[in-house]
């Protein structure tokens, strides 16, 4: 599974609601992929390929770890305390991914 293939997984799970009246850019730069960056602005949910020119936060992780993040399989505060997972920017975005991505 590509990190393309990935990214577009989560925009099938988005959940709108949670979207409401947000305008956010969450960027995931993937060590062993491509980047990828998410635009949440009012309950809409568009994925782009390559790097947000302001994101409001920055996640930096591996292939597997943006995998098994998606699926469910891993907790993102697991990967976040185990050094799988770094962020830049606004840190309590990266918890509102959960609200908006639910698995």
């Amino acid at each position: 599974m590509s990190t393309a293939d990935i990214v577009k997984s989560m925009q099938s799970k988005f959940n709108a609601s949670a979207a409401a009246g947000l305008d956010l850019v969450f960027q995931f730069n993937i060590e062993d992929g491509e980047n990828h960056y998410l635009v949440v602005k009012d309950g809409t949910c568009d994925v782009q390929q390559g790097d947000a020119p302001n994101p409001n936060v920055t996640l930096i992780m591996d292939s597997e770890t943006l995998k098994g993040i998606t699926s469910g399989e891993t907790d993102g505060m697991q990967a976040f305390m185990a050094g799988k997972l770094r962020a830049e920017g606004d840190m309590m975005l990266a918890m509102k991914l959960s609200e908006l991505f639910p698995v």
